[in-house]
């Protein structure tokens, strides 16, 4: 299991679904070998360097956090997952949310998003809230979806511009 890095008065979490298998076994954060988590937060302006999975406990530093969904079960890919998996992770989500207030939440990926609300759901900043914080769904950073690098990347700028905003 990878611990939260939360705190009161973050300006963003970032949500994950569950660790990979690599992130389990090292115990770090997006550490997948063509996870481009690390990558996209340099290159979109949320850090002043690339950071390493094994330094992901320096995202407080940014005033940025890091959660999942499922937090005891590593997996290949969030389609090894059953609805008792986000049943069970999705209030937990709720009270650290309600509990912390950060300004946004974003979850990395939005099929567990839409499945966890029971609808289809567009990428980029949402009308809804969640639990009273602005939303935003990104593309997941796993080199297994299926979409351009530089179109996945424009979604995290977007995001900074929101941010900043």
């Amino acid at each position: 299991m990878l611990a939260d890095y939360l705190k009161p008065g973050l300006d963003l979490i970032f949500v994950g679904f569950n660790p990979s298998l690599r992130s389990a076994q090292i115990g770090h954060y997006y550490a997948g070998r063509g996870n481009q988590f690390w990558p996209f937060l340099y290159e979109a302006g949320f850090t002043d360097r690339q950071l390493a999975p094994e330094e992901d406990h320096l995202i407080l530093d940014y005033r940025m956090g890091l959660t999942d969904i499922v937090k005891g079960r590593a997996t290949r890919g969030i389609g090894d997952l059953d609805g008792e998996d986000y049943s069970d992770g999705f209030p937990v989500l709720q009270e650290k949310v309600r509990r912390l207030r950060p300004r946004f939440v974003c979850f990395n990926g939005k099929s567990g998003y839409g499945k966890l609300v029971g609808k289809r759901c567009e990428y980029g900043l949402q009308e809804e809230l969640f639990e009273g914080v602005r939303l935003f769904l990104a593309p997941s950073t796993s080199g297994a979806l299926p979409m351009l690098r530089a179109e996945k990347l424009a979604y995290y700028c977007d995001l900074k511009a929101v941010l900043d905003g």
